[in-house]
């Protein structure tokens, strides 16, 4: 009679999964929440109080976020991460995170089963499980939502029988929120053209009906960290949460998603990261500045290689950590400040200064003075640039010495 140990967010899914599981099962079920991003006070009281209320015999809240910056969000900056050069990962980049406060949580109860609330037609499920069979291959997975194949419309009428609470949202939408930005997912987005109705946005709700003036903030990164908002140190969880508290109500970082799910079927997300916004925009900025044209080529594949396996649940994979390694290595000099405005719907990167700028180190200036060589040397470099191309043209200039045989076969039918 160990508890099962569910991951509980405090959406439908999961309030669901505690009397179904407890019903069904004949176990108790306690509940995990590890905070990533997204609950202040109040909403973690709101949780306890849920979860106790549905049925949970313990309730525990893990605050992850500095882990999560460390081990996963710095990363998915050093990268400039983007799925599709539109989505910054906004939740799926957490669950190996959670999946980790978990199986914490799980041993600490003596527990060997633990439970999500994924679908099966998600990519949570394959995120939560590759990595809780990772970090402990002996553990019992359940997954009640996709096991039993039930409905949301489903999961309410359930509740409503047994007089239990039902998330605000209900059965319209599924809202995950975190650090790194929100996610939601309704009717709309189960087709390819329709959008979002303002209601269903969450931190960027209204941030139209009457926009903001014009506002100049600044950015401070260290190393690839971001380390100070407006002159103010902060360490990086609370930057996010500042940066995101000081965007959203420009409605900056609003986006839909239209991608490659893990199972390998297209899927359609929308999402708010008003901080992500911020935070890579600026930071992509700085680095034009101060890496290499080579270095950035380079880095951007692996960005990409690395955005995809934490995308598709393998962070934990070994190769991850070798690609940490290089994108820490890039972020040496990745040191300045960067001049941002923000807008109604719209972020710009006004300006960026750094002591390692590539731009200040040169005696030449872009279209005005060489500088760095002569004329003479300006005059040889463009003949040599352009000595590919001018041979090719030179060689195709004569027709080649067997076009005529050629012509004489094609006359016979191709008979040499």
């Amino acid at each position: 009679m160990k508890p099962i140990v569910l991951a509980f967010s405090g959406g439908l899914d999961t309030s669901w999964a505690i009397p179904y599981l407890a019903e069904t099962t004949g176990r108790p079920v306690a509940t995990v929440t590890v905070d990533t991003g997204g609950f202040d006070a109040a909403a973690r009281a709101e949780l306890a109080a849920r979860a106790a209320t549905l049925g949970a015999i313990e309730h525990r809240m893990l605050d992850a976020r500095a882990e999560y910056f460390a081990r996963v969000l710095r990363y998915l900056v050093f990268g400039n991460v983007r799925r599709g050069g539109t989505y910054p990962l906004s939740v799926g980049a957490e669950r190996s995170i959670q999946a980790r406060g978990v199986a914490l949580a799980a041993r600490e109860l003596g527990s060997t089963t633990v439970a999500h609330g994924s679908t099966a037609a998600g990519n949570d499920q394959v995120r939560f499980e590759v990595a809780l069979r990772t970090l402990e291959p002996g553990f019992e997975i359940l997954a009640p939502v996709r096991d039993s194949l039930v409905s949301r419309a489903a999961q309410v009428a359930f509740l409503h029988e047994r007089g239990l609470p039902v998330p605000a949202h209900g059965a319209a939408y599924s809202v995950n929120r975190g650090l790194w930005g929100t996610t939601i997912g309704g009717s709309e987005t189960k087709t390819s053209q329709l959008p979002l109705p303002e209601a269903a946005w969450v931190a960027t709700r209204g941030a139209f009906d009457r926009p903001l003036a014009p506002a100049r903030h600044t950015l401070t990164f260290e190393e690839g960290i971001p380390v100070a908002f407006d002159g103010e140190s902060l360490d990086p969880v609370a930057l996010i949460e500042r940066v995101e508290s000081t965007a959203a109500p420009f409605g900056i970082g609003r986006g839909i998603h239209l991608g490659e799910t893990i199972l390998g079927i297209k899927g359609r997300v929308a999402f708010e990261a008003p901080a992500a916004e911020v935070l890579l925009s600026a930071h992509r900025e700085l680095e034009k500045l101060v890496l290499t044209g080579r270095q950035l080529r380079v880095k951007e594949g692996i960005a990409a290689q690395y955005g995809d396996l934490v995308h598709e649940g393998q962070h934990l994979e070994p190769v991850c950590r070798d690609l940490e390694a290089f994108l820490l290595s890039s972020q040496t000099r990745v040191t300045g400040e960067v001049h941002l405005l923000l807008r109604p719907g719209a972020l710009f990167v006004e300006g960026v200064e750094s002591p390692f700028s590539l731009l200040a180190a040169s005696r030449g200036a872009y279209g005005e003075a060489a500088g760095e060589w002569t004329a003479a040397d300006a005059r040889g470099f463009a003949r040599l640039a352009a000595l590919p191309g001018e041979l090719h043209a030179r060689a195709g200039a004569a027709p080649p010495a067997h076009t005529e045989a050629q012509e004489a076969v094609a006359a016979k039918g191709g008979q040499a």
